[in-house]
């Protein structure tokens, strides 16, 4: 119903996806990692589409990562395949898990433990199937995965070559310390940190005789600017490229123009006693993702650099300027306000549905998958 439509008619608050950025982001990805002589397995975690699925794939639909079983669920009955659960294997989910690995060619979990690799163990799969498993290192990012300096780090792999039911796929590691970084000469010294760690824990598992055939480590921050030896690892996994966000920005990942998506939001109310704007969206539509990080925030105001979200509850937003008074007379009541959200994963995941839109016009709408 709402095809052909101009974004401004929509019921707000409304997610928007640019077209034509996205496209562009999913090409340069692709190209720059064609061009650093490796290969791309995109994250699914912050659209969670079908339809960027397969921009972020050039079409192929196969080699991807993805956060839940929701989502390993969903791509799978699109048509995807190679897809890996970078997940500490739950012990909860491991059936399903098993009926993935039977039913898909290459379906293929993460552990970062002795007590989930005994859990394949008991679980053997049919069909003459191997579980297709990857070892989570920690490369001091400090949240899931072995220590790289861990002696058990080498001592699981070992243990998952031995195993008869398992077959060692990889190592992966996530760099999120890149988050921490401010432009582009620290994210490179984060990613040159990572790929070097995990290349030299691949030679340490070479020289004690485990087969291990691929290596992979990523984060948006570092494959937007990779450095040159990411090219001897087998694969990157960055995700949030795709959309982009002010974080992104901020961080030195992208530019302004490189970021698809906004929240549409409503005035809905004048309070000049207080020197705010009321507006249509809470943090159900955008989430708490940000305050302290930007000067205007919980998101930027598209246009008004003088203008900050101050404060948000469910369904409100308080909207205040920096500095001054605020001049009620530019926002009347019912008039339109554009939001570039700080983190696109956290905001994306508040919409059940996306607006896509070329030129402020809508071409599409999106329905991505949701829960675990």
């Amino acid at each position: 119903m709402w095809v052909g439509q101009p974004v401004e008619k929509l019921p707000t608050p409304a997610f928007t996806v640019d077209i034509d950025t996205v496209k562009r982001n999913a090409r340069k990805m692709i190209e720059r990692i064609q061009m650093l002589g490796t290969h791309l397995r995109p994250h699914m975690k912050t659209h969670k589409t079908l339809e960027c699925g397969d921009l972020m794939t050039g079409g192929t639909r196969r080699r991807i990562v993805v956060s839940t079983l929701a989502e390993a669920r969903f791509f799978a009955n699109g048509g995807f395949d190679d897809i890996l659960y970078a997940y500490p294997l739950p012990f909860d989910k491991v059936e399903e898990c098993a009926t993935l690995s039977e039913r898909l060619e290459a379906f293929q979990v993460l552990v970062d433990n002795q007590e989930a690799l005994e859990q394949l163990r008991k679980r053997k799969l049919g069909g003459g199937k191997h579980w297709l498993v990857w070892l989570k290192v920690d490369c001091e990012n400090g949240r899931a995965g072995v220590r790289h300096t861990d002696p058990e780090a080498l001592e699981l792999a070992k243990a998952v070559a031995r195993m008869e039911e398992v077959e060692l796929v990889g190592v992966y590691a996530h760099c999120g310390n890149t988050y921490g970084c401010r432009g582009m000469q620290e994210i490179q010294a984060v990613a040159q940190e990572t790929t070097t760690t995990v290349l030299q824990f691949m030679d340490k598992l070479q020289k004690a005789g485990v087969q291990c055939p691929k290596s992979s480590i990523g984060s948006t921050p570092s494959c937007s600017h990779p450095v040159p030896d990411m090219g001897k690892l087998n694969e990157v996994h960055p995700g949030n490229y795709i959309f982009y966000d002010a974080q992104q920005m901020v961080l030195g990942s992208c530019k302004m123009e490189d970021i698809a998506v906004r929240v549409l939001t409503r005035v809905i109310g004048h309070y000049p006693y207080r020197n705010q704007l009321l507006v249509d969206c809470g943090w159900t539509g955008l989430s708490l993702h940000s305050f302290g990080q930007m000067p205007s925030g919980y998101a930027i105001i598209e246009g008004h650099p003088d203008l900050k979200m101050a404060g948000m509850t469910q369904e409100h937003g308080r909207i205040e300027p920096i500095s001054g008074q605020l001049d009620f007379s530019k926002f009347p009541i019912g008039s339109l306000l554009s939001l570039v959200p700080y983190h696109s994963c956290a905001t994306a995941a508040m919409h059940p549905i996306y607006y896509v839109h070329t030129e402020g016009k809508i071409v599409a709408t999106w329905t991505p998958t949701r829960g675990w």
